[in-house]
């Protein structure tokens, strides 16, 4: 099972607030992306439902940037919501992860989260990544600069410090 991304940006943004560690939308981007990438790797399946992108400072889930772009440089004070088709209010997103994700979800996050929106950047956009391929690619088509699961298994299944949490 797959999830929402706004669901995964949610659990960051909690666990970070409760260790006192500010998230800014980019910081917030790159480490939902880890998140997926060490799924992908480590339980063999998707964390999130949707394609990130290829953007100018690294892999991005649209609808989440936009739900965030308010906070630009700024910590994020609020969770992303979801209109409730039965009410038609904003509700914030929640999901139930099983047991493997959320112990997964917490690892990552917590090596991440240390790191500067800066360095969290430079490391997507390591040379031979799955964000250069897409970024970088050579002309061929790529509408939307999809970042296609495939690529993040081959380049993670190799990859070891500063990527890996183990």
């Amino acid at each position: 099972m797959s999830y929402d991304g706004r669901a995964v940006a949610n659990f960051v943004l909690d666990f970070c607030e409760q260790k006192e560690r500010i998230v800014t939308n980019l910081s917030l981007q790159k480490i939902v992306f880890f998140c997926h990438v060490w799924s992908l790797i480590e339980l063999g399946k998707p964390l999130i439902r949707h394609d990130f992108e290829a953007w100018e400072y690294g892999p991005v889930l649209p609808y989440l940037y936009r739900e965030f772009r308010m906070f630009d440089r700024l910590p994020i004070t609020e969770r992303a919501k979801k209109i409730d088709p039965l009410s038609g209010e904003r509700r914030i997103v929640h999901d139930t992860f099983d047991l493997p994700t959320s112990e997964l979800l917490e690892r990552i996050i917590d090596f991440y989260s240390r790191m500067r929106a800066g360095d969290l950047v430079e490391i997507s956009h390591v040379e031979g990544g799955p964000w250069y391929r897409s970024w970088h690619h050579s002309g061929v088509v790529n509408p939307g600069m999809k970042i296609d699961q495939e690529s993040i298994v081959q380049f993670y299944s190799r990859a070891r410090l500063p990527f890996s949490i183990q």
